[in-house]
């Protein structure tokens, strides 16, 4: 049974959005991105390096013309399709997750994983410091 994640247009207000999935030996974070007056979903790497493209909370995903780009190495995958033409990733292609849209809502269709929970494997409110000093 499909899994509801959030709407299309949280997507596109807030430019793209994460969560975490498992094929049942592992967690994977997958982020979904507002493509033409729909969404998209791929796994949440660079096929370059293993660099997060969505980095969650207010930072998100960096969006460019239409494309997702790789904060390590500035690879620009197209949103819609998932294919990179320049930088260190070129001639290659994100790992794509299945979606559906219902009346306004994104639900994760992918037999090979199942929804865990918003957000990244290992987001958290940042480090705690009992310490006084600020930078």
């Amino acid at each position: 049974m499909p899994t509801r994640l959030t709407s299309v247009d949280t997507v596109h207000d807030e430019g793209s959005w994460l969560f975490t999935a498992s094929d049942g030996s592992e967690q994977t974070e997958v982020t979904v991105l507002p493509c033409d007056d729909g969404v998209t979903a791929w796994v949440n790497r660079c096929t370059h390096e293993a660099q997060r493209l969505d980095r969650g909370g207010d930072i998100g995903a960096i969006i460019r013309d239409g494309g997702v780009v790789c904060p390590k190495h500035g690879s620009v995958f197209d949103a819609c399709e998932g294919g990179c033409e320049n930088g260190p990733a070129d001639g290659s292609t994100l790992w794509t997750v299945d979606i559906s849209v219902n009346r306004g809502d994104v639900f994760l269709t992918d037999d090979d994983y199942e929804f865990v929970h918003e957000g990244g494997i290992d987001d958290d409110d940042g480090p705690s410091s009992s310490s006084h000093l600020q930078f």
